[in-house]
């Protein structure tokens, strides 16, 4: 059994969808020695989440931002969390909605992604900031 972690940090992102699997695979280039495993990304922040989804199409990272606007809108008077802005606890619903991690399967070194699959980085705030992901492979 191999064991790899890394730590990467994503500089700042305008809010959206942004793919990031090149930068996943760029930060781990140890993951070629492992035939059949798993690798996991989990981004250390709850304002921010990970999913994997189209990775072709712009309209669709355009378009999941359209629909969790309209899901969970901001200058909702009903929430108490507002001490970082409009956009704070509706980024926290987001990323709780759409999670912190994201498992991937390893088969000959590469992540085992589906042909139209690639992995965002969902940045729910206007001005998020840096984002730091974690990210741990292993297998055989």
């Amino acid at each position: 059994m191999q064991i790899f972690q890394v730590l990467l940090n994503i500089a700042p992102k305008k809010r959206g969808f942004h793919l990031i699997t090149s930068d996943i695979i760029r930060s781990l280039p140890e993951i070629s020695s492992i035939k059949t495993g798993i690798c996991q990304v989990f981004i250390q922040h709850t304002s921010a989440s990970l999913t994997i989804n189209e990775n072709a199409d712009n309209t669709v990272r355009a378009d999941f931002e359209t629909f969790f606007n309209k899901s969970v809108p901001e200058n909702d008077p009903d929430y108490l969390h507002d001490y970082e802005g409009s956009d704070d606890m509706p980024a926290h619903l987001k990323s709780s909605l759409l999670g912190s991690s994201v498992i991937i399967p390893v088969t000959n070194g590469r992540l085992n992604l589906g042909t139209w699959q690639g992995i965002y980085l969902c940045e729910h705030r206007d001005h998020g900031g840096s984002r730091r992901l974690v990210i741990t492979a292993w297998g055989l």
